[in-house]
């Protein structure tokens, strides 16, 4: 994300926590200048951070009338899909081929935690809420771990999307006990130094939910 002004920021935040907390309704529309009132701001730097929230598929802009929360479509899915697809595809592959290294050493440690959590939380409360937090963060410690910035802003501004259509995802009967599996056949993968497979493996976790999520929306359409 474009490093903001303090009061961009503080709009940008305001707003984010807002939806991230349920506290904004679907298909209701909300004033700029009520926010900005409420914040004590003008409506200069609340516009930017909206227009950086449209930007990262928060919400979308409604003329002359304010925002509301974007609602997921295909085409949202697809985006994110191949978005994920390449960095994780690279990522995954760059690892295995390094796997021997401490730093990967270090990275095999911390994935191993999260996959111990996510079997724990998978035989007992089997709770949505509890174990996408460890799903999220297993994507994420593979892209962070090459340290590239690109990557790592790219694949941020996903996250809204990832988490959403994960929760999606997840809701569905023997979708949790598959992706622990994949998350499984990635690590060992990667573990192993197996260069020949990882991609396949990798872009397997990803189609998966994919078609799960197309689905839904179909079916609400």
């Amino acid at each position: 994300m474009i490093e903001m002004k303090p009061l961009q920021l503080k709009a940008y935040d305001y707003i984010k926590d807002l939806i991230l907390t349920h506290k904004l309704q679907e298909d209701e529309i909300y004033s700029e200048t009520k926010i900005a009132k409420e914040l004590g701001i003008s409506r200069t730097p609340l516009r930017d951070a909206i227009h950086h929230l449209v930007e990262e598929g928060y919400i979308d802009i409604i003329p002359s009338k304010g925002f509301k929360l974007h609602k997921m479509t295909k085409q949202d899915v697809l985006d994110t899909f191949q978005i994920r697809s390449a960095i994780e595809g690279y990522c995954t592959f760059y690892i295995t081929k390094n796997y021997k290294t401490e730093e990967c050493q270090q990275l095999f440690s911390y994935l191993e935690y999260l996959l111990f959590k996510q079997e724990q939380i998978l035989n007992s409360s089997k709770s949505i809420e509890e174990f996408t937090p460890f799903d999220n963060k297993f994507h994420i410690e593979i892209v962070h771990h090459l340290k590239n910035q690109s990557f790592n802003k790219l694949f941020d501004m996903q996250l809204y999307r990832i988490k959403a259509l994960a929760t999606s995802s997840l809701s569905h009967v023997g979708r949790m006990e598959d992706t622990l599996k994949e998350h499984k056949n990635i690590f060992n993968a990667m573990t192993s130094g197996d260069v020949e497979n990882i991609y396949k493996i990798t872009m397997e976790h990803m189609q998966n939910p994919l078609y799960i999520n197309l689905e839904d929306l179909s079916s609400i359409e």
